[in-house]
């Protein structure tokens, strides 16, 4: 079965190994839950590489936010460069029938922080020059956008304007951590469809995180994505992330959202919880569930990997 992530925070778990010395690559790094020969292993397709600054970090406080984001991305297009013969970067549509002919994975770069601009508009233009093509607005931490889940506010003005120029620049806004208020101001305000690249459903565990039913068929409406997060506190508050929760998440978006607003979000490289089902190079174990949970093969190739191709095959120009 191909499989299609919304969402992994591999690069920073990667860099911050390289800086502790450590001889980790992309390619086979250990121990991360994702490396390219797990990922052509279990099948993947396509990969969301989030390139996540934590604004409070010891090391983001010694440089600058921005600082800490070319870190990052030169570290990702180093891989890149590295593994040209395993991924293909997606710039535009036409890279995702690029990679998916010569059998690479398609890789997508995002940034998990808006923060990262310090609301410099211009920036922007600068993440998408560097290949970003989506964006959350927020982390865990107000920034100079919007508020994130668990506090009073919406988005900025500022935050308005960065929506509207990462939808004239093809950028997709990812509403993942930013808060209620902010995600019914992208909701209302957004002309194109967006993605909560991993969040889970609040009506099965009300973590703040979570995104309410409302908000899930909100996003199936415009025609976004909703990827489930595996971090089992989001998932039912347990200290395992249980294969059989991660179903009942999917089954909820797809009987609330719909079919094609389901879609996967692991979270992988960014959660601390075990998991039944692995990583990222056992998820063979996800499709048996899947098919011995009563899903029907349609449902699995949408959720597993068609929405997400199918989207991004539409979003991009």
């Amino acid at each position: 079965m191909p499989f299609a992530d919304l969402h992994c925070d591999t690069i920073s778990r990667l860099l911050h190994q390289q800086r502790e010395g450590q001889p980790t690559t992309l390619r086979q790094g250990e121990p991360l839950e994702v490396n390219l020969t797990k990922l052509r292993h279990s099948g993947y397709l396509l990969q969301n590489f989030a390139l996540f600054v934590d604004l409070h970090a010891p090391q983001t406080q010694a440089t600058s936010p921005w600082a800490e984001l070319q870190a990052l991305a030169r570290c990702y297009w180093q891989e890149v460069e590295r593994n040209r013969d395993w991924l293909h970067p997606v710039l535009s549509a036409k890279d995702l029938d690029r990679a998916k002919a010569a059998g690479k994975l398609a890789a997508v770069l995002t940034v998990e922080e808006g923060g990262v601009c310090q609301g410099d508009l211009s920036r922007l233009g600068t993440l998408h020059r560097l290949g970003v093509r989506m964006l959350t607005l927020t982390w865990n931490y107000e920034n100079e956008l919007a508020h994130p889940n668990g506090q009073q506010g919406g988005l900025t003005e500022t935050g308005f304007a960065f929506l509207s120029e990462m939808e004239r620049l093809g950028m997709i806004p990812d509403v993942s951590h930013l808060g209620d208020q902010g995600f019914w101001d992208v909701c209302r305000q957004a002309n194109r469809p967006f993605v909560a690249s991993h969040s889970s459903c609040r009506a099965l565990y009300p973590h703040r995180r979570n995104l309410t039913d409302e908000m899930i068929r909100a996003i199936g409406a415009r025609g976004g994505l909703v990827g489930v997060n595996f971090y089992a506190g989001f998932l039912d508050g347990g200290p395992i992330t249980r294969t059989g929760d991660i179903l009942r998440h999917l089954r909820h978006i797809i009987d609330v959202g719909g079919l094609e607003a389901a879609a996967l979000g692991s979270d992988f490289d960014g959660i601390d919880t075990p998991l039944e089902l692995g990583d990222s190079g056992t998820m063979d174990r996800l499709t048996t569930a899947l098919e011995q949970g009563d899903f029907t093969p349609r449902e699995i190739d949408a959720l597993c990997w068609g929405n997400v191709w199918r989207f991004y095959g539409t979003y991009f120009t």
